[in-house]
């Protein structure tokens, strides 16, 4: 079943119930509006006859009384009017054969008063006093009935016999025919059948017509499109022709085909340069064993060498000592003095270096507190900014303000940033500037020192952790960075480096937000 087809029915079916609804409480209160309308006009007449009987019965001009009634009873619309007294009994009517008949209580002109078992009321409202009811043919007929009362010019009159305590002296009956007046109910009942059909009629041809112009059609020409799709044609789009909700759907559906086409002109480029990503990938993952192998060769070396410096140092610290004491002796010969002091200076260069391996080879757990990486790299500034080779250079401190506190080793993290600094200050021995910057990303604190100095070649930035390695010819061990590497790496972060010839090199360190809960330690 088709989405128009169900549509209809649902908005034919709800017209239908509402129009009949509407038709059945409108005629409902048409049928009321006739009654109570009826009801009035015969109240009307009855009070006009309970005038005339009021000054006939003074006159006690019964005659006229009784020919005036059968006249107004003889009129089109009016059954009959008739008058009994308080036990029933009727007096006249104009129907003659019921004359000396006596009513019972509980019969259609006595009910209205005349409530159960208790006394009759006295004074009966109008809606009380009139009733419907019809006759042995089935014709509705309408019944109202107004009380004669014995007022004083009644009781006080010569010709009336009635006592003053006498509350009640006649009933006046008058029952008027309601088929002309229902006639017209009926009449307004078809008619108004008649204007609910058309306009159902009416309103189903507009929705029709509308729902097919304004969603049918639009609704096809989207499942076009769809169809389309399916096939593999993403070269089309939909004409938007409306800003309403099925316009914003045809906008939906051509920016789903725009995103389609360039996803599959992605894959596309993408197979077309599968090679070089594979090629790249490759490359990485080199890169990734090239590092693995150089953190198993630390650790192996740091064995290595943490047993040599152990048994060299012995030997250099007896040789420093005996040099020292031979040196301060008095009276030694100057040559041999100047050759002593010889000894003892490069005997404590001996023992850097040792010391440094000693460093190199030892597992170093971070003592982990929580610090500011800013304020770390201010106090190592705070040591050397004020050295001889810093007095030409700029530094320049570029901090993120809100940083976060982080667990690290302050005394390693320090070390590591000395060897940095001190490296770009003798890099850049005639001038330059230095900048320190730290922002945070998704998941680390991110620390980079840049200088403007020689650089790197580029042979040698492969090697640039490595121990003992060293671009300063005959000044200093190689074993700074490669100190500083295991420090970051025991933090579970990485340390980078870039540099150009005559440009400058830059060190980037990415340290976790979050620590880890197991070091990994090189020795």
């Amino acid at each position: 079943m088709s989405l128009l087809v169900k549509f209809m029915a649902v908005i034919s079916g709800v017209l239908l119930v509402t129009m009949l609804v509407f038709v059945v409480v409108n005629v409902r209160l048409q049928r009321e509006i006739t009654l109570e309308t009826s009801l009035n006009d015969a109240d009307y007449l009855s009070e006009t006859l309970l005038r005339s009987v009021y000054y006939q019965m003074l006159d006690d001009n019964h005659r006229v009384l009784y020919k005036m009634i059968d006249e107004v009873g003889a009129m089109e619309g009016i059954r009959r009017i008739r008058l009994f007294n308080k036990e029933g009994m009727i007096n006249f009517s104009t129907n003659k054969q019921e004359i000396g008949t006596t009513l019972g209580l509980d019969s259609e002109g006595c009910s209205g008063c005349h409530i159960g078992d208790g006394a009759p009321l006295s004074q009966a409202p109008t809606a009380a006093r009139g009733r419907t009811f019809e006759d042995e043919k089935g014709e509705s007929f309408l019944g109202v009935t107004k009380a004669v009362y014995n007022e004083p010019s009644c009781y006080n009159g010569a010709c009336h016999y009635h006592t003053s305590d006498r509350e009640l002296n006649g009933i006046l009956d008058v029952q008027i025919s309601l088929k002309n007046r229902m006639k017209q109910v009926d009449i307004f009942r078809d008619y108004f059948i008649v204007l609910t059909c058309v306009l159902l009629v009416l309103l189903f041809l507009a929705l029709l017509l509308l729902t097919k112009r304004f969603i049918i059609s639009p609704v096809n020409i989207i499942l076009a499109h769809q169809r389309r799709l399916a096939s593999g044609d993403l070269t089309g789009e939909i004409e938007v022709r409306s800003n309403d909700e099925l316009g914003e759907l045809a906008h939906g559906a051509n920016d789903m085909t725009r995103s389609l086409k360039q996803s599959q002109d992605e894959i596309r480029n993408w197979a077309a340069t599968l090679e070089n990503k594979v090629e790249k990938r490759t490359r990485q993952i080199h890169e990734m064993q090239s590092s693995l192998a150089r953190t198993e060769r630390l650790a192996s070396l740091g064995k290595l060498v943490a047993g040599i410096a152990h048994e060299i140092n012995n030997p250099l610290t007896g040789i420093l000592m005996f040099s020292s004491m031979a040196a301060d002796t008095p009276g030694l010969d100057k040559q041999v003095k100047d050759d002593l002091h010889t000894i003892t200076r490069e005997t404590k260069r001996c023992a850097e270096i040792v010391r440094g391996l000693l460093d190199f080879g030892r597992e170093s757990i971070p003592k982990k507190v929580f610090a500011s990486v800013n304020d770390i790299l201010d106090k190592t500034l705070a040591l050397v900014e004020h050295q001889s080779m810093f007095q030409d250079i700029l530094i320049y401190r570029n901090y993120h303000e809100d940083l976060p506190e982080i667990e690290v080793d302050p005394n390693q993290l320090e070390q590591v940033f000395m060897n940095i600094v001190i490296n770009a200050g003798q890099a850049m021995d005639t001038g330059g500037v230095l900048t320190l910057e730290t922002w945070q990303d998704e998941y680390d604190v991110v620390i980079k020192i840049s200088d403007v100095g020689c650089g790197i070649a580029s042979e040698d930035l492969e090697r640039i952790f490595d121990p003992f390695f060293t671009t300063k010819d005959q000044q200093g061990t190689g074993l700074g960075l490669s100190v500083s590497y295991g420090i970051i790496r025991n933090h579970g972060g990485t340390i980078s480096v870039q540099s150009v010839i005559n440009v400058g090199t830059t060190f980037t360190i990415r340290l976790p937000l979050e620590g880890t809960t197991e070091f990994e330690v090189l020795s």
